[in-house]
């Protein structure tokens, strides 16, 4: 399971603009089949590991499965009834940024079937719209 990063050089950054389209990391490089984000917008930790739990139980462990995306950014939150002031909040969950376009999960060495309705299965776990490409 991936929490976040073991170090940082700092333990809190800012979460910055995202950009709506990928060009550079929107083709397959290791496996068959794919899970491509449609949009842009920030995935927890959480939410890879549900899609990735998912996707490992519809294709029974058979196949290999990449993670191409990493949480390293912090996501902080002040608990609620809080006043305003006193500073940034502590971290509360490690997020990653996604654009649109960017490969989430690639599979092979399972059928496309199978692999095409694992990776749908992972793609609801996620609130981001997904695509399934090869």
């Amino acid at each position: 399971m991936l929490n976040g990063p073991k170090q940082t050089k700092y333990k809190k950054t800012k979460k910055g603009k995202l950009v709506k389209l990928e060009f550079k990391s929107n083709n397959l490089t290791f496996g068959t089949i794919g899970l491509k984000a449609s949009e842009a917008g920030i995935l927890s930790a959480k939410q890879i590991e549900a899609a990735r739990q998912a996707i490992s139980r519809k294709i029974k462990r058979k196949g290999k499965m990449w993670i191409k995306i990493f949480p390293d950014l912090p996501i902080t939150s002040k608990p609620t009834g809080v006043r305003m002031g006193k500073g940034k909040g502590q971290v509360s969950y490690w997020g990653a940024r996604v654009r649109g376009g960017t490969v989430l999960f690639e599979i092979c060495g399972v059928n496309l079937l199978t692999a095409n309705e694992a990776l749908k299965t992972g793609g609801a776990k996620l609130p981001i719209k997904t695509k399934i490409f090869t």
